[in-house]
């Protein structure tokens, strides 16, 4: 999912087994659905003896894990961080050997994977997001006396992580699920991903080498493989919580899993989205060609294999900026994929598209048999209220659909007609009337609305959101990019008229860790 000067991006989006659609989604290995997802089914599967001792150490060491300051917990993440950036020059050629990925986008991605940890780092020696409240007892109180209340938050447990295909560092094993969960206080169990077995294991010991060294608890970490233990993992009794980036169809019956659990748990999946680009026709009369080519470049971004690769493109029909991103997406360049599975996949999923009489082709070869090329579709607004499921599709690769629409209010048809997206995108021109109602719209859709950008390139910060409603995630009030993808791992606890001494020290009177704390309802700051 994010990459910070590259991109933001899970594995590959396909639709649940039960939507028709799926046919023509990508298939990638262990994102695919699980052939037995009921809950009679899920119960009589056994944890695997790997997994069952991963688990074990996980659950000792969750309690000292959520007792640690902290500050302490910000030591493990630098030192995590220096033991990936001391081997970058065994670990990336290591990547590429395994992803089909560049030397250079490899070497970005880690030193974004290293940022992040030392962000999280920081985030924990502020302290502020534990959120921490205290309402002293308040006999004058307006609805009556007041009890002595305190709230923070607390780690909910151990935390599974299914790490991605795309992303070998940044969404995968030293991720930002990883670097959330073990900043919250939770122990991790991370699902490697087929695509790059070798490399997991290389980072994985690098982080268990890491927090061995830095004092973390033994069971702070553990990696884990296998179709089989993917499944098992979701349904253990001992997890508390799951984070998953990949497709759709995947997701969903992991969700499902959690869901059929005797008691269920937070699944937070980060599945599909095709992050439309709406132009109004000021925008197409101002820039065409600068559109055209930032459209087609961002489209064609690692193949294609981005979470917020654009994969719709609506214009102004006659506006003159269509044959300029048809000659954009023309002279751009395809590239290997990541695995025969996504590319075979990505041609099956073209396909359904050649079949339809109301989508012509405008650029690529969709029937090219080993390097796909650019390709871009097109077709009209009626088309697409009249059939939106079946043209909205994501097409995990170097696809999109330009979108001829008539007026102003066509567009904001097809806006409302979308379903959760990770991004939206407005080009437009400052004082455009139209453009107000699509960003209004738009925010309603999705979880992030850029104005004249474009969405792949999804910076770590405070203020990211990377997330969206349903069938863009299975929560859309969190992240899974940015500090605040902590919260994920996180529950509020309230403590009322509990004795000082038995309060956990980011509620103790004496505020012993020295964080910020709402008190009587002002902000404190140590």
């Amino acid at each position: 999912m994010p990459r910070g000067p590259v991109c933001a991006a899970p594995l590959v989006c396909e639709t649940h087994a039960r939507d028709p659609r799926a046919r023509s989604m990508n298939q990638i290995d262990e994102g695919d659905p699980m052939s037995d997802t009921t809950a009679e089914r899920s119960e009589s599967v056994q944890p695997s003896p790997d997994l069952d001792v991963a688990m074990a150490a996980a659950v000792k060491a969750s309690p000292l894990l959520a007792a640690t300051a902290p500050a302490e917990r910000a030591v493990w993440l630098r030192a995590i961080a220096d033991a990936l950036d001391a081997d970058a020059d065994t670990l990336v050629p290591l990547a590429m050997s395994e992803s089909h990925l560049p030397e250079q986008r490899l070497t970005g991605e880690l030193v974004r994977t290293t940022f992040q940890l030392r962000l999280f780092a920081e985030l924990l020696e502020r302290g502020a997001y534990l959120e921490a409240a205290v309402d002293h007892a308040d006999p004058t109180w307006g609805m009556g006396p007041r009890p002595d209340l305190r709230r923070v938050l607390r780690p909910l447990g151990v935390a599974a992580v299914y790490a991605a295909s795309n992303f070998p560092f940044a969404f995968s094993v030293p991720g930002g699920d990883t670097a959330a969960a073990i900043a919250a206080g939770c122990p991790v169990v991370v699902k490697a991903h087929p695509a790059h077995p070798e490399l997991s294991r290389a980072v994985a010991s690098h982080i268990e080498g890491a927090l061995r060294a830095s004092g973390a608890p033994d069971g702070t970490f553990a990696l884990v493989e296998g179709l089989q233990t993917g499944r098992d993992l979701v349904l253990h009794p001992d997890l508390t919580v799951a984070t998953f980036t990949g497709s759709l169809r995947g997701g969903r019956a992991l969700f499902d899993l959690a869901a059929s659990r005797p008691t269920p748990i937070p699944f937070y999946g980060e599945l599909g989205s095709v992050n439309p680009v709406f132009v109004t026709a000021s925008a197409a009369a101002a820039r065409a060609e600068e559109i055209a080519t930032g459209f087609a470049g961002s489209m064609t971004l690692g193949v294609g294999q981005f979470c917020t690769k654009p994969g719709v493109l609506l214009v102004p029909r006659g506006a003159g900026i269509e044959p300029l991103v048809v000659d954009a997406v023309r002279a751009s360049s395809g590239g290997v994929m990541l695995d025969d599975k996504i590319r075979d996949g990505f041609f099956s999923g073209l396909g359904t598209l050649a079949d339809r009489s109301d989508v012509e082709l405008l650029a690529g070869d969709p029937t090219s048999a080993d390097v796909p090329t650019p390709t871009l579709y097109a077709t009209d607004a009626a088309a697409l209220l009249a059939h939106p499921h079946e043209l909205l599709e994501e097409h995990f690769g170097p696809a999109a659909l330009l979108v001829r629409y008539d007026s102003p209010d066509e567009a904001v048809a097809i806006a409302n007609a979308l379903e959760g997206q990770l991004t939206a995108t407005v080009q437009s021109e400052e004082g455009d009337a139209d453009a107000a109602a699509l960003v209004s719209v738009l925010a309603d859709k999705a979880g992030r609305v850029l104005w004249n950008g474009w969405p792949t390139g999804v910076t770590v910060s405070y203020a990211q959101q990377h997330g969206g409603p349903y069938p863009a995630t299975t929560a859309p009030h969190f992240t899974s990019v940015g500090t605040a993808s902590i919260a994920r791992f996180l529950r509020p606890v309230a403590y009322q008229g509990v004795p000082d001494a038995v309060l956990p020290p980011s509620l103790q009177d004496a505020n012993p860790w020295g964080i910020p704390r709402t008190v009587d309802g002002a902000l404190l700051v140590e």
